[in-house]
C-alpha cells in the first residue's frame, strides 16, 4: 500500500538512516554500557510524536525496551504496527495535543520523548511537554532550524518562546539536517533540539506574566510596555536592578525579569 504525505499535516519524512539513528541515540542519552547494567524494566521507554512511516520508530526500537507512538493520521497509525511485527510497539491514533500524558498507563514509568514534528505546531507541542505534570526526563525533537536557533537565543535575541523553554528546561542543539534529506523536500532546513525538563521552573508564573506584558510590543523600549507604575518609578527600578533604560524586551534574561518583578511586587 502506498502512503502519501498530507501537506495539511506538515508531513515531511526524514530518509537518512545515520541521522535517524543519531536522533535515537540522543533520545536515549545514557551511555550504552551504563544502560546494559540497568534491568530492562527500569530503563526509560520512548514516546514518539508523529511516527509517520516509522523511519525513526525503527531506530528507536533498537534502543528502547518499548516505544509508544502517537500518530494523528489514521492510515499511518493503522499501518505502522504491520511494519514492526513482534516488536514492543504501541501505536495510538490520536492528536498529540489532546493526548493525556498524565494518565496514560504506559507513561507511569520513566520515559523520554522523540519525534520529527510538524513545523506549524512546534510551540504547542513543546509547551505541552514542559507543562505536563508527568514530565519526560528528556525531549529530542527535529524542528525547523530557525525555531531551534530562536529557542536557544541569548540576551538581545530573546522571545517569549526562548524564555519559556529556558525557564522550564536545559536546552542544547543537535545536528542540522538539510532539507534535501526529507521527502517531500521542505522549504527550510531542520535541526535537532534537546531539552532536559527541570523539576521546577526558574521563575514564578507571575514573573512570566510580566514577560508576556513586556513583549506586547517587542520592538518598543521595555519601559514603555510595563505600565503599572509611573515612568519615573520605572526608571528608578531599572537603575536599581541594572537594566538599561533603553532596553527592549529581547535584551533581558530570566534573572533580569525576576528582579524586575520583585521590585514591581508582581
Amino acid at each position: 500500500m502506498s502512503l502519501q504525505n498530507k501537506k495539511s499535516l506538515g508531513q515531511n519524512w526524514l530518509k537518512d538512516r545515520a541521522i535517524l539513528d543519531e536522533i535515537a541515540e540522543l533520545a536515549r542519552g545514557s551511555d550504552p554500557e551504563e544502560l546494559s547494567e540497568v534491568p530492562n524494566s527500569n530503563q526509560p521507554i520512548c514516546l514518539e510524536i508523529g511516527p509517520g512511516l516509522g523511519t525513526l520508530t525503527s531506530s528507536l526500537l533498537k534502543l528502547f525496551p518499548e516505544v509508544v507512538a502517537v500518530e494523528y493520521d489514521e492510515k499511518l497509525a493503522n499501518n505502522l504496527p504491520k511494519s514492526f511485527p513482534g516488536k514492543n510497539l504501541i501505536v495510538e491514533h490520536a492528536d498529540f495535543l489532546k493526548f493525556d500524558l498524565d494518565n496514560y498507563s504506559a507513561l507511569k514509568k520513566p520515559y523520554v520523548v522523540a519525534g520529527n514534528i510538524p513545523y506549524y505546531i512546534t510551540s504547542p507541542i513543546i509547551q505541552k511537554l514542559l507543562e505536563t505534570k508527568n514530565k519526560p526526563s528528556r525531549i529530542v525533537l527535529l524542528i525547523q532550524r530557525e525555531v531551534a536557533e530562536r529557542i536557544v537565543a541569548e540576551a538581545g535575541d530573546h522571545t517569549v518562546l526562548s524564555l519559556f523553554v529556558q525557564n522550564n528546561a536545559m536546552v542544547s542543539l543537535g545536528p542540522v539536517v538539510g532539507r534535501e534529506l526529507f521527502t517531500p523536500v521542505p522549504k527550510v532546513d531542520s535541526q535537532v533540539i534537546i531539552l532536559e525538563p527541570l523539576k521546577k521552573s526558574q521563575i514564578s508564573p507571575d514573573t512570566f506574566t510580566l514577560i508576556k506584558r513586556g513583549f506586547s510590543a517587542p520592538r518598543k523600549k521595555l519601559i514603555k510596555n510595563i505600565g503599572q507604575v509611573s515612568k519615573e518609578e520605572l526608571i528608578q527600578i531599572f537603575d536599581k536592578v541594572g537594566i538599561k533604560r533603553d532596553a527592549r524586551p529581547a535584551d533581558l534574561e530570566l534573572s533580569d525579569w525576576e528582579k524586575l518583578a520583585e521590585n514591581l511586587n508582581c
